[in-house]
């Protein structure tokens, strides 16, 4: 059986891209294969970069065909690309940003053609402001709001801004077949579609072909290659992402095998710690169980497991935004978070952000799990959008951190409605939420139209208030659509895919 021994790993059997070459052998043919390639065309390259294994050997592997050109032949970008959610595990987020600082540093300083780009969402796309701005209700399999809005605009947008200097990119990414049967076969199927030689068509994205030049690899093929160069050409220590990985594993280890039966230490899987799409966060649960050091992470954990419940129709509107109705299976499909719970989100979110900042080590104590112009634009669409004019997030910022708001504590002066008249509204409601909700809406929609010369739209506004709100009940609002309607017919299945979308 052959083996390579890694410091500190044990021996470790070779897998099926090694074949019989040694490991040093089978890496320098495929920095020579990136090299070609590189050599070939005018068409500047993106390269992926989260920070993990997969990603890092595909940089890697490209800083060292680019860097061992002469001179005059790395005459073409390459552009590092690295999308950060804003709500990423903090030391992952850390780790990356670190790399990325040392990326910029180190091609200046080799004078090579790396240009390392740090992309985010928009304000208005971010997590925090679609949850508790908007009152999206957290991501599930059929409602996975996050990753278009959080990933993929902000790195197509940069995409198509290369391609539209360029004419064309050839993006570098970091998939493998052995991640999994189902990224298998979708590799395959676009393997087929092949125009170039070792490049794929981007059927998103027009003008972009797709290099995997790892696919073939296992997970400890990856392993093994970022420990033979450990050592990083930008100045980072591969050996700290193993240590990485091995914090975020539930038992604390991290082979690379030493038999068929040995896991390998691949399956940590980064991502945002708010993630509701898996059942827990396995990594992070793991970083805190294993390294006491991390403690403070743990109010980050009970806070994404409070927005992974099974049922949380009781915080939700049984309107949808529109005040239309829908049933589906005999129950109404429910819509945006209530203004209490939204209220409550971000009330928690800041109490955590609170005690992350106290417990953190000194690196995290300025931690932002939300960032200012997220917690502004939440409080414009609360006020504006929502009608909202108690204007709750100066007091929620004030009531969990202890400090004056900073900023301007009359948002909406020229319209506000004096709080001394919402407070008789609410006591003519006599404790009725809906009611009361209903009547400060009807009332904001009549002061905000009332100064405008032309009043187009005003009916339609009321119109949509009232019927948000004619119902003191679900109960009430499901047996009026049952009556009028009937129960929904069984082919209307498409709804089910619309369960917490805000129609």
């Amino acid at each position: 059986m052959n083996q390579v021994v890694i410091p500190g790993l044990g021996p470790t059997r070779r897998r099926s891209w090694f074949g019989d070459l040694r490991p040093h052998d089978a890496i320098e043919q495929l920095v020579q294969e990136i090299r070609a390639l590189y050599v070939e065309d005018e068409v500047p390259w993106v390269v992926g970069y989260s920070g993990g294994k997969d990603s890092t050997l595909v940089l890697l592997l490209t800083w060292l065909a680019v860097a061992g050109l002469p001179p005059e032949k790395r005459r073409k970008m390459v552009y590092v690309i690295s999308t950060d959610t804003l709500v990423e595990n903090p030391v992952v987020s850390a780790w990356v940003g670190g790399h990325l600082e040392a990326l910029r540093a180190a091609a200046a300083q080799q004078q090579l053609p790396f240009e390392v780009h740090r992309l985010t969402p928009e304000v208005k796309d971010s997590f925090w402001v679609c949850l508790i701005g908007r009152g999206y209700a957290a991501p599930r399999p059929k409602f996975r709001w996050c990753t278009e809005r959080m990933k993929i605009k902000p790195s197509n947008k940069f995409i198509r801004d290369v391609v539209s200097q360029y004419g064309q990119v050839i993006l570098l990414l970091g998939t493998r077949k052995a991640e999994s049967q189902a990224r298998a076969r979708t590799m395959a199927r676009y393997e087929q579609g092949r125009v170039r030689d070792k490049l794929s068509p981007n059927g998103g994205l027009p003008n972009s072909l797709v290099y995997t030049p790892i696919e073939d690899l296992t997970n400890d093929d990856v392993w093994i290659s970022l420990m033979l160069h450990s050592t990083l050409p930008w100045g980072r220590d591969a050996k700290e992402l193993l240590a990485l990985y091995q914090g975020a594993s539930p038992d604390a280890e991290c082979p690379l095998v030493v038999d068929s039966s040995t896991p390998s230490c691949g399956d940590s899987r980064f991502g945002c710690w708010t993630c509701t799409m898996v059942s827990a966060d396995k990594s992070m649960t793991a970083m805190v169980n294993n390294d006491e050091g991390n403690d403070w992470l743990r109010p980050l954990l009970k806070l994404r497991d409070a927005l992974d419940i099974d049922d949380d129709r009781h915080l939700r509107e049984f309107t949808r935004a529109s005040g239309r109705l829908h049933i589906h299976h005999g129950r109404l499909v429910h819509g945006l978070y209530t203004q209490q719970a939204r209220a409550d989100w971000l009330r928690q979110l800041l109490t955590v952000q609170q005690a992350a900042r106290q417990k953190a080590p000194e690196e995290f104590r300025e931690i932002e799990l939300i960032s200012w112009a997220e917690l502004e634009e939440i409080r414009r669409i609360w006020v504006l959008d929502k009608h909202e004019i108690e204007d709750l997030v100066p007091e929620i910022w004030e009531e969990t951190t202890g400090a004056s708001w900073p900023g301007r504590r009359d948002f909406n002066e020229a319209f506000a409605i004096p709080k001394d008249s919402l407070d008789i509204l609410a006591e003519v409601c006599d404790g009725d939420t809906r009611l009361y909700e209903g009547m400060r809406n009807l009332l904001d929609i009549e002061k905000r139209f009332r100064t405008m010369g032309r009043r187009a739209g005003l009916y339609g506004e009321l119109e949509k208030c009232v019927k948000r709100f004619m119902f003191d009940t679900e109960e009430e609002a499901l047996a009026y659509v049952l009556e009028q309607q009937g129960p929904v017919p069984d082919q209307d299945e498409q709804l089910s895919l619309l369960d917490g979308f805000p129609l």
